[in-house]
């Protein structure tokens, strides 16, 4: 079996044997470790004797007042986030169970990061035994933004971090990646356009997220986004679907939709009041999609045997940010379905 995506962490999971990932005090380590809590030079001894007693012990109590002895108001903060996820992460019975919870009854003021990093670590479950590489780079979507742009009628999609990193390296703007990207069809800058020639060599750089991915062009490219969106829901609701492409919503009595980001939610319900999209919004929508379900059981009554419309859409910057909570929270689900 091959292996793919070490730093999402997995490894310092357990399965258990119902599937899900429990945390680990090796998974708590590796928080802790992260910047933000690693204390900066000038760090009061309160907030360096706090980290070096949960490096020696993760899983130790952790009082309020522990942290109101932290000097820095910041530090405070950080600390208070990482300690009430890092007790809901111990008490849940699985890192899905607290992804569930947090999609549906909202994330509050819980860092987007620590979402996306949950994201990282339950789809590497989900996908584990995969040997497309086509659903893995579509799958990094789900948990990395994208920058899209379009080379001949062509929509490509490259990690928006690993372009923004690149392009500040460039001195000439004119050799940017992007740019790069809209003269040279098979390449974003250093970054090589998936396709069945070099699809292989992704196993080896999973974790460099240094694939473009062309989603317009390439039909395997948009079927991987598909089976991605199928195994997330199968492994998080316990529900089976299909999935597939569409050209457009050509059902006048459609019932609902899904916004897989916040501009397709937007372009959804404009869709939905049956107001006519401008070339410009329009031109932002990146994928559409029919989702159905295998047991008609499991569907509100409200849709029935009609298929539910998966959106997603580009910003105005060009970036894909896809929203895999909303998957977990807006899909309708007949009441005895729900996942608790």
């Amino acid at each position: 079996m091959r292996e793919f995506w070490v730093a999402s962490g997995h490894h310092l999971t357990r399965r258990a044997d119902h599937g899900g990932l429990m945390a680990t005090p090796e998974l708590i380590m590796a928080y802790l470790a992260r910047p933000e809590l690693m204390p900066p030079a000038d760090a009061c001894d309160a907030e360096r004797d706090l980290h070096a007693r949960l490096m020696a012990d993760p899983l130790r109590a952790v009082s309020d007042a522990d942290i109101a002895r932290l000097a820095d108001v910041d530090a405070r903060e950080n600390w208070s986030f990482m300690m009430s996820f890092r007790d809901r992460l111990l008490a849940a019975p699985s890192l899905e169970a607290v992804y569930v919870a947090l999609a549906r009854k909202g994330a509050g003021d819980l860092p987007p990061i620590f979402l996306s990093q949950l994201c990282h670590l339950i789809l590497r479950n989900a996908l584990e035994g995969c040997e497309d590489p086509y659903v893995l780079r579509a799958a990094e979507l789900f948990y990395r933004s994208q920058l899209a742009a379009v080379h001949d009628g062509t929509l490509l999609l490259a990690d928006a971090e690993v372009i923004e990193a690149e392009q500040h390296a460039q001195n000439d703007l004119h050799s940017s990646p992007l740019t790069a990207m809209l003269q040279q069809p098979k390449s974003f800058g250093e970054m090589d356009v998936m396709d069945d020639e070099n699809a292989w060599s992704y196993w080896s750089r999973s974790d460099a997220h240094a694939m473009a991915m062309n989603l317009g062009g390439n039909a395997k490219a948009r079927a991987g986004l598909c089976r991605v969106i199928e195994r997330w829901v199968a492994h998080l609701l316990g529900v089976t679907v299909s999935v597939e492409t569409t050209a457009s919503i050509e059902d006048r009595d459609w019932r609902w939709f899904v916004g897989l980001d916040s501009e397709a939610t937007r372009i959804g319900n404009a869709l939905w009041r049956g107001e006519r999209l401008e070339n410009d919004i329009a031109g932002r929508i990146v994928a559409l999609m029919r989702l159905s379900f295998e047991d008609a059981r499991m569907v509100d009554e409200r849709v029935g045997d009609k298929p539910v419309y998966l959106i997603l859409a580009m910003g105005a910057d060009k970036v894909v940010r896809l929203k895999p909570q909303n998957l977990v929270a807006g899909l309708p689900l007949a009441a005895g379905a729900a996942v608790t």
